[in-house]
């Protein structure tokens, strides 16, 4: 039961160990590879990249339907 248990925190331990902060030097390097386009899998993270923007946009103009079905709603009810 307790090599369960020194294992789990092991694990654990290594898991957060590998979950480290970039640098100052690490996030200019990645800004500069970006900028670049030399990123690794380019095309992947681009596309990524619109994916979410195109989500955005979308949830944006989502809400602004929903305050003027809002809008439309509490006047009808006057």
């Amino acid at each position: 039961m307790k090599l369960v248990r020194i294992l789990t925190v092991a694990l654990a331990l290594f898991a957060f160990s590998a979950c480290q902060e970039k640098s100052a030097v690490e996030k200019a390097e990645d800004a500069v590879n970006d900028a670049l386009d030399r990123r690794p899998a380019e095309g992947v993270q681009d596309a990524v990249e619109e994916a979410s923007d195109a989500a955005q946009e979308a949830a944006k103009k989502a809400e602004e339907v929903a305050k003027e079905a809002a809008r439309k709603a509490a006047e009808a009810t006057q």
